[in-house]
């Protein structure tokens, strides 16, 4: 009962407030080998759950991250949510509009100004061949928010110096930047539309930590000036703890905790969450030895029955082998744990 009282709230028009509502969202992969080789080896498709009934909600003006392992399907959600990937199952709602919906219909144009993707990699997401004028220039010119040409020079210096670079830069080329100035070019790029809603990608992993500083920074003041929504993607928990209003612990393609972040790094629930945060060099415990994250985690296509982490969990038990835990409302928090359920952690 508890169970589908969650999951009806998370989907509920009595939730608008929110602006960005992702309620059961999946999508599955077709890896099988070609159709000629299944035939003769006799064997049948390979499905791969990328993202496997993921909720969360963001309110405007707020950032929710997603942390986890590799290969957990952070970077899959990212992808859903900007339109690049079309669900299996479930969807999203935008300032309550089918966002799925819009980006195949009419109003695509629209959907796509207000919601916006920094990508991972500054080095291989510009155009190398391009002018800086023409990278950012790009989505007002698609969007056909300026024709002008001078107005639209004018405005691409704007965006420069919104993020700590230069009008004088926009006659550079991407390779005589340095990678903290090329994301800056990508964080322009993306507020060009003058969106609501930033998708990031882990923007900062590529850059060195002198530099994921300035980054982090120039984000947070753009999400204070302009009322921005982020989902914020990263596996640096010192990043996130930066950034983040609200924290999603992902596993397998499945959120299994979701808390404020004081909550999450305060008083974390879920022995994953646990496991991740120990794994965490922190200063004033120089004597004490760190806990490495243990074990692996399993094969996505062939993953374990019941609870996803059941073969790294310290609180295993029968239930756990077998029954696939639901993401309930326990104490204040979102967590799909049977041992936090019975009160077994």
């Amino acid at each position: 009962m508890s169970a589908a009282t969650t999951t009806t709230a998370a989907s509920a028009p009595a939730k608008s407030k929110a602006l960005v509502q992702a309620h059961d969202l999946a999508k599955t992969f077709d890896v099988s080998a070609p159709w000629l080789n299944r035939v003769i080896e006799r064997k049948p498709r390979t499905l791969l759950h990328a993202v496997d009934g993921v909720s969360f909600e963001i309110e405007k003006g707020k950032t929710l991250a997603l942390v986890g392992e590799s290969g957990c399907g952070k970077s899959t959600v990212a992808r859903l949510l900007v339109g690049l990937y079309e669900p299996t199952r479930g969807g999203l709602t935008f300032d309550n509009q089918d966002a799925h919906a819009a980006f195949k219909g009419n109003d695509a144009r629209a959907m796509r100004r207000r919601i916006q993707m920094i990508f991972q990699d500054p080095y291989a997401s510009l155009n190398p061949r391009w002018l800086v004028e023409d990278i950012i220039g790009e989505p007002l010119r698609e969007h056909g928010l300026i024709t002008d040409k001078a107005e639209l020079k004018a405005r691409v210096g704007e965006l420069l110096k919104s993020v700590g670079l230069s009008p004088l830069d926009m006659v550079k080329y991407p390779h005589q930047f340095s990678g903290g100035q090329r994301q800056r070019i990508s964080i322009a790029r993306a507020l060009a539309t003058e969106p609501e809603f930033l998708v990031c990608d882990e923007p900062t992993s590529a850059l060195d930590v002198s530099v994921q500083a300035q980054v982090l920074n120039i984000m947070k003041d753009l999400q204070r000036e302009r009322q921005l929504t982020y989902l914020f993607i990263s596996h640096n928990l010192a990043v996130v703890r930066h950034v983040s209003d609200q924290v999603g612990v992902m596993y397998l393609g499945r959120l299994v905790e979701l808390a404020d972040k004081h909550q999450l790094f305060n008083s974390p629930r879920h022995p994953y969450t646990r496991m991740l945060l120990d794994a965490i060099p922190k200063m004033h415990d120089t004597g004490k030895a760190r806990t490495p994250v243990q074990g692996e985690v399993p094969n996505p296509l062939n993953p374990p029955p019941g609870c996803a982490f059941n073969p790294r969990c310290p609180h295993v038990n029968d239930r756990c082998r077998t029954e696939r835990p639901k993401l309930l409302t326990i104490g204040g928090i979102r967590i799909a744990c049977h041992a936090v359920e019975e009160g077994r952690v």
